[in-house]
């Protein structure tokens, strides 16, 4: 089918689980913040069951074709990964700048960075358990998670970031050998600093999918809209993908206003294309996305794209959400129609 629709990872926590007021005034938690749950430590894993539930079948009733948990059990895409590895301090974290320039604490690398043990294949689990659809999972990439924490014991970011790839390996194999159809891979950082991206860490991502069996993606974007809000014109690290071993390339396009001739760079590529802005806290009606899907046509075969937001859609109303991606799969519909 031409033009498969899916979430880039995230839909919006309910209100009644998290305290979305405290998470919108913070930059994303690198280490854990358990503060911004509202249900008691007792009852917490079902609440988070019941609400990824609601997400699923969000997911479903709106149309969606391939469906991810919603990152609903998750404080930010990266840090229920990053924080459950071996050889970080997360009791004594140190500081790291985030992409907008600010400080955050993050992760203290204090030994050799290991995987104990697999950290979502269990959350992969129910959710093939609760619907008969597709389903991706997401998995924070080792170059992002090296530049979201205080290496205090490599040598070299690039040492980092290398052990952070042998982790995220393991757990993409795991997370196929359950049944995973698609594992995304999530890299924002690679379009942040772009310099340290060449230098390493497309070394890294490569690492991280060595000898993967299975459908891999790898998302790149300009930062949540609702924490970053100015957007550059283009992608200072996007064409470089061509040279990762993925199979598709996520990125976003609504928002931007992206210039989309860069995905003719992207050969051979299936291209996750961003056709719904998050800042914009309208839902856009599915004649504005098929034009931002037509304008992507000239540059690449019509059936290497798939459909989804611009980023997470974490910080979004709920409903908000819901109506961006009925809009989304309508707009989807259109263009197939209209190529069929």
């Amino acid at each position: 089918m031409l033009f498969p629709t899916t979430l880039v990872g995230s839909y919006p926590q309910p209100e009644w689980l998290i305290d979305r007021k405290k998470l919108a005034g913070r930059f994303p938690p690198r280490v854990r913040a358990k503060e911004l749950w509202r249900i008691p430590e007792p009852f917490l894993a079902e609440a988070q069951d019941d609400a990824t539930i609601l997400a699923i079948k969000a997911q479903e009733e709106a149309g969606l074709d391939i469906i991810t948990d919603g990152e609903i059990r998750r404080e930010s895409y990266s840090n229920r990964f990053a924080t459950a590895l071996e050889g970080v301090d997360i009791d004594n974290p140190g500081t790291a700048l985030d992409r907008s320039g600010h400080p955050n604490p993050v992760p203290r690398i204090v030994g050799k960075i290991r995987r104990k043990h697999a950290v979502e294949v269990q959350d992969l689990k129910f959710l093939k358990r609760h619907t008969t659809r597709k389903v991706k999972m997401t998995v924070p990439g080792p170059f992002t998670m090296s530049q979201q924490a205080q290496n205090d014991f490599y040598e070299t970011p690039e040492a980092a970031a290398m052990d952070y790839a042998l982790a995220v390996n393991a757990e993409i194999r795991d997370l196929f050998a359950a049944g995973a159809d698609i594992v995304q891979i999530d890299e924002p950082y690679m379009q942040a600093r772009p310099k340290a991206a060449e230098e390493f860490g497309l070394k890294a991502l490569n690492a991280a999918l060595d000898g993967v069996g299975g459908t891999t993606a790898v998302h790149i974007c300009f930062g949540y809209a609702a924490i970053i809000h100015q957007r550059p014109s283009g992608y200072s690290f996007l064409g470089q993908l061509s040279q990762c071993s993925c199979d598709q390339v996520s990125f976003e396009t609504a928002q931007s206003n992206l210039d989309c001739s860069v995905v003719a760079e992207l050969k051979g590529k299936k291209l996750m294309l961003g056709v719904i802005d998050l800042s914009d806290m309208r839902v856009e009606t599915p004649e504005i996305v098929a034009d931002r899907i037509r304008r992507a046509l000239p540059f690449a075969p019509a059936e290497d794209f798939i459909v989804a937001p611009d980023c997470g859609m974490k910080y979004l109303p709920r409903e908000v959400a819901f109506g961006k991606m009925k809009a989304m799969v309508a707009g989807a519909a259109i263009v197939r129609k209209e190529l069929s």
